[in-house]
C-alpha cells in the first residue's frame, strides 16, 4: 500500500491542509501572546490569567462541541470555528498594535478563542474517516500528525522571529490570518453526511448520554483514557514544570530548548515511521511504546546531560507518535461515525483535566521529596500507567481493524 495514498482524496487533502495551517498559527500565537502580555504589565500572574481563561473555557465546552459536531456537518463546524477564531485573534492583534489592550479584554477574547477551539477539535478529528476509506486511516492519521508536527516546528520558529523583528501584535495578526486561510481550506472539504435525518432531534443531554454510553461500553477505550489521565498529568509535571527547574540548575535554558526541539523532531520522525507500520495489534503496540517516555524523566533526575537527554527526548517523540496514530485509527475504525465527535470530546476531557492537576501537584511534590526524587517518581508512574493499560485483555487483543466495516466507512468521500 502506498503510504501517501490518502492524498489522492481531495477531501482529505483540504482537511490536512486546513489542520496544518491552523496549527501553524496556533504555534505562533502562544509566543506572541506571552510577550504581548509581558510588554503590557510585565506580570507572570496576568499571563497565567489570560492563558488559563482559554484553557478553562476549552474544557468547559468540549462536550458541547462534541454534540454539535455530531449534529451538524463537521466541515461547516470547522469553517465557522475558524472564522470566529480569526475574528477573535484579529481583535487581540488590533488591541495590541494600537496599544489599547487591557488584561480584562485579553481574558475575554482568550475565553472566546478557547470556546471556539472546543468546537473545532472534535469536529476535525471525527471528520478524518469521512474523507478516506477505512483501510487508509492509519497512513491518513500519520500524514495529519506529520503535518501538525511540522507546523509546530515552523510556527514556533516563525513566532520567535516575528516577535523579535516586528513585535507580538503582528505575530497575533499572522495567527488571525491563518485561521481565515484554514476556513477556506475546510470549506472545500466535500464529504457525505453522517448526520441522520430525523423529524425531531433528541435533546442535547440525551445525545451526551448516548456518547457516554458509546464511550463506556468499550473497555479498551475507557481503560486507555484512564491510563492517559495519569500519563498526561505526570508528563505535564515532569517535562512542563520539573524539567525547566532541573535545566536551570544544570544544563541551562538554551540546552533545555535543544532537548525539547529534539523531542519535536522525534515526533516528526515518528509520524513517518507510522506511515509504513503494519501490525495486527496496533493499539497494543502504541501503548507499549509509551514506555519510551520513562527514560527521559529518569535521566533528568539522575544524569541531566545534553548528550543523554537529547537522544532520550528524540525517542520519546517517536514513541508518542506511534501511540497517537494507533489511538486515532482505533477510534475511527470502531466508533460509529455519527457518535465519533462526542466520544472524542470525552477522550479529550479526560486528557485535558489531568494536565493542570499535574502542573499544580509538581510544586508540592518537589517541596516534599525534592526535584530528583519527584522525577524518579514520575518515571515510575509512567511505567505503572502503561502496565495498567496492558492488564486489560481488550487493550492487548484489539485488532487493528474491526471484523465488520463500521458506519464511518459509509461516509467516505470520493477520490
Amino acid at each position: 500500500m502506498n503510504a501517501f495514498a490518502p492524498l489522492r482524496y481531495s477531501a482529505f487533502r483540504f482537511l490536512a491542509m486546513g489542520r496544518f495551517i491552523t496549527m501553524l498559527g496556533n504555534s505562533v500565537a502562544p509566543i506572541a501572546l506571552a510577550f504581548a502580555v509581558l510588554d503590557l504589565t510585565g506580570s507572570a500572574s496576568d499571563l497565567g490569567l489570560v492563558v488559563g481563561a482559554r484553557s478553562l473555557m476549552n474544557v468547559l465546552f468540549l462536550l458541547v462541541g462534541g454534540v454539535v459536531a455530531d449534529r451538524l456537518p463537521r466541515h461547516l463546524v470547522m469553517v465557522v470555528s475558524c472564522v470566529l477564531a480569526a475574528v477573535s485573534q484579529g481583535a487581540v492583534a488590533a488591541l495590541v498594535l494600537t496599544d489599547t489592550a487591557t488584561i480584562p479584554l485579553l481574558i475575554a477574547l482568550a475565553s472566546v478563542n478557547g470556546i471556539v477551539s472546543a468546537f473545532a477539535f472534535p469536529a476535525a478529528a471525527a471528520l478524518v474517516p469521512q474523507t478516506i476509506p477505512a483501510e487508509l486511516l492509519q497512513p491518513g492519521n500519520a500524514i495529519n500528525r506529520l503535518g501538525i508536527n511540522a507546523a509546530m516546528i515552523l510556527g514556533a520558529s516563525v513566532g520567535g522571529i516575528l516577535v523579535a523583528v516586528v513585535g507580538p501584535g503582528w505575530g497575533l495578526a499572522v495567527d488571525a490570518a491563518t485561521f481565515a486561510l484554514a476556513a477556506i481550506a475546510f470549506s472545500l472539504v466535500r464529504v457525505r453526511s453522517v448526520v441522520a435525518v430525523k423529524a425531531q432531534r433528541p435533546h442535547p443531554w440525551r445525545e451526551l448520554k448516548e456518547g457516554w454510553h458509546e464511550f463506556t461500553s468499550r473497555t479498551w477505550l475507557w481503560v486507555v483514557v484512564l491510563g492517559f489521565m495519569l500519563l498526561n498529568g505526570v508528563h505535564a509535571a515532569a517535562i512542563g514544570v520539573l524539567g525547566p527547574v532541573i535545566a536551570d540548575e544544570t544544563i541551562g535554558r538554551r540546552a533545555w530548548g535543544l532537548v525539547l526541539a529534539a523531542q519535536t523532531v522525534g515526533m516528526v520522525l515518528g509520524a513517518i515511521v507510522a506511515l509504513k507500520l503494519r501490525v495486527n495489534r496496533l493499539l497494543r503496540l502504541g501503548v507499549i511504546c509509551m514506555l519510551g517516555e520513562a527514560p527521559l524523566m529518569f535521566l533528568l533526575a539522575e544524569a541531566p546531560r545534553v548528550v543523554l537527554l537529547m537522544p532520550a527526548a528524540l525517542i520519546a517523540g517517536i514513541v508518542v507518535e506511534q501511540f497517537g496514530v494507533a489511538w486515532e485509527s482505533s477510534m475511527q475504525r470502531y466508533i460509529p461515525a455519527d457518535k465519533l465527535a462526542r466520544v472524542y470530546s470525552y477522550d479529550a476531557l479526560g486528557s485535558f483535566l489531568a494536565i493542570p492537576l499535574g502542573q499544580t501537584l509538581a510544586g508540592p511534590a518537589v517541596e516534599a521529596w525534592g526535584t530528583s526524587t519527584a522525577l524518579l517518581g514520575a518515571s515510575v508512574l509512567t511505567v505503572v500507567a502503561v502496565v495498567f493499560m496492558l492488564l486489560s485483555r481488550d487493550v492487548r487483543t484489539l485488532p487493528a481493524s474491526p471484523p465488520q466495516a463500521p458506519a464511518a466507512q459509509l461516509a467516505t468521500a470520493d477520490a
